[in-house]
């Protein structure tokens, strides 16, 4: 188990103060206090997410030559392409740029790389394809920024391309300055906020919700006739990118998420509509939760196992009887890529107990489909709390040496930074802090992986999990007044977690292992303020509770909870309120997420 450490934030501020300006609790005060929002205005800003809060997009470098070409290219009648990415936000960025080109009568088409044949982005087959099609202008959406060679391919065929994108520029040092050299794609034109000479004030901007900013300045731009209804209609895919893509929920994100979970509930999408039904949805409780575990992870299966194009066609579903049985294809391929990850990080982690001197684990899995690594590497991080890469053979017969792979981190270690150091080894690679992807020769894993291990700086204490708790807080103050005003909060996500709670000497009064698994369970339980509540253990630490339960306290006291007597079971929890409905009646209960 990792060692952790629970410390509690002690940021200062006047609570009571800001709760009476505000109309909040101070508990929610504080919260705030903890995302260093430091002033009033600055927490009254967050809990504001009215879209008339959102950045002008002209204010976006190129936005406006983008628009200009666009326009200029429908009124021509020219054929335009847009090519997306086959994941989540290439999906929705994809659908965004396709339906808001359609609605002004572009002459406009889209294509997907296939995951396997073509790799991530832009290539030179999907550019010669589109050019045999009578394709004049491509648009890529999640993708480009980085395609330099390509682009200038597809210019040389006398094509127009512009691009958007949200990842990072590519860029080299100088070998004896150590200045930081940016590549430039050259196409018509380049909207990405992330340009070091763009502008726009938010940068964090996800595929998705800079293919919105695409429509809704052309929409401008053109005076469409109820442009503002019409344009935040494809306000709830750029939520749903937004939140998918795993971005942080601040600024105009944030406003993204809140204002697309709101349209989500109740979409007039007949696919959408038809898989938040298939999936249980209740769209009352619609979250950023059911985006990113239940809705997102179907979209996402169709790019891994089969084609991204399935998506998109589920979005554009018109008819009740196809997006029934589109829904039912992506629920089963979900399903499919669930049960080949739990096999895989069981063999990863297996692998991984074997490498504890490691700061860096570097995993070879030949069988696994690439398409998983990243999710695989993901949960070994959580494992182990060290950063990963889980590497496979690569599915391209003619390159039967190529290995690919995906790494993910861990906070203080910047992962593309320590690809750059060691690219001696790699033919390719990309990515962010928190997660690169990369490729290189079969013979070159070893020492790839000793000069990661060589050149990593984490020290042991960088292995201890943090856990930040916001407030120290009695049972007795869930309360459901306290529960309704932290959903002012939301949506929650990267960048906003969700507010973390603690409290002490908590006295488990009973124990009942419920679910059709038996993979959780309930207790009753109270603490020092003598309130009593039911806490909900669910199965994602069940396992592993009811293991350090018997380690700490011994079957006896375990038999004594589950028959509702006194037993000696007391521990510390980290936990959230939350309201119980059943049989038409409220009551307050709490997650737990933690303990010891």
């Amino acid at each position: 188990m990792v060692a952790e450490k629970w410390m509690v934030h002690s940021k200062k501020a006047d609570f009571d103060g800001f709760a009476k300006a505000l109309g909040v609790s101070p508990i929610v005060a504080r919260i705030m206090r903890n995302k260093d929002l430091e002033s009033i205005e600055e927490q009254r800003a967050f809990l504001d997410n009215s879209l008339e809060n959102m950045h002008n997009p002209s204010l976006m470098k190129d936005m406006d030559k983008a628009i200009d070409i666009i326009k200029l290219k429908i009124e021509e009648g020219k054929h335009i392409r847009v090519i997306g990415d086959y994941d989540i936000d290439g999906i929705c960025s994809t659908y965004i740029l396709v339906k808001g080109l359609q609605g002004v009568r572009a002459f406009v088409s889209y294509d997907i790389p296939d995951r396997i044949l073509d790799g991530y982005g832009i290539n030179e087959n999907l550019i010669k394809k589109a050019y045999d099609e009578g394709v004049d202008t491509i648009v890529t959406c999640d993708n480009g920024i980085a395609a330099i060679d390509q682009i200038k391919y597809a210019k040389d065929l006398g094509m127009t391309v512009i691009v958007t994108d949200h990842h990072e520029v590519p860029y080299v040092r100088d070998e004896v300055t150590g200045e930081i050299i940016y590549k430039r794609v050259q196409g018509g034109a380049v909207v990405n906020p992330k340009q070091p000479d763009c502008d726009y004030p938010f940068k964090l901007l996800c595929g998705g919700a800079i293919a919105y900013k695409v429509i809704e300045c052309l929409y401008e731009k053109l005076n469409v006739e109820n442009k503002k209804e019409k344009i935040e209609y494809f306000i709830e895919y750029a939520a749903i990118a937004t939140i998918g893509d795993v971005v942080d929920l601040v600024g105009e994100n944030r406003i993204i998420a809140a204002n697309g979970l709101e349209r989500l509930k109740n979409t007039s999408n007949v696919g959408l509509d038809k898989l938040m039904d298939m999936c249980g949805i209740n769209r009352e409780r619609l979250s950023s939760y059911h985006i990113g575990f239940v809705v997102g992870p179907c979209l996402n299966a169709t790019g891994r196992l089969e084609s991204a194009k399935k998506g998109i066609e589920l979005l554009m579903c018109e008819d009740f009887y196809e997006a029934e049985k589109l829904a039912g294809e992506l629920i089963e391929l979900n399903g499919t890529r669930k049960a080949m990850t739990e096999e895989g990080v069981k063999e990863a982690i297996a692998m991984c107990e074997n490498m504890a001197d490691s700061k860096v684990l570097v995993v070879y899995l030949p069988r696994i489909h690439e398409s998983i690594a990243g999710i695989i590497a993901g949960r070994v991080r959580e494992h182990f709390n060290k950063p990963v890469f889980v590497v496979t053979n690569s599915a391209d017969e003619n390159e039967e040496s190529l290995i690919k792979g995906s790494g993910r981190s861990i906070p203080g270690y910047n992962m593309f930074e320590a690809l750059i150091e060691c690219d001696e080894y790699l033919l390719k690679y990309g990515g962010h802090e928190m997660a690169a992807g990369l490729s290189l020769n079969k013979e070159k894993i070893n020492e790839f992986a000793k000069a990661l291990n060589d050149k990593c700086k984490l020290a042991e204490e960088d292995f201890v999990r943090k856990v930040w708790i916001d407030v120290p807080m009695p049972l007795a103050y869930a309360t459901e007044e306290l529960i309704n005003q932290l959903s002012l909060l939301e949506p929650f996500g990267k960048g906003n977690e969700k507010p973390v709670f603690a409290t002490k000497n908590v006295k488990v009064k009973s124990l009942k292992v419920m679910g059709a698994n038996q993979n959780m369970c309930k207790l009753s339980v109270l603490d020092d303020s003598g309130k009593v509540v039911d806490a909900l253990v669910f199965s994602s630490i069940y396992p592993a509770f009811m293991e350090f339960l018997n380690d700490k306290f011994g079957e006896e006291q375990i038999r004594k909870a589950k028959m509702n007597i006194p037993n000696d079971i007391v521990l510390s929890i980290i936990y959230y309120p939350d309201i119980n409905e059943y049989n038409g009646r409220r009551s307050v209960q709490i997650i737990v997420n933690n303990y010891c």
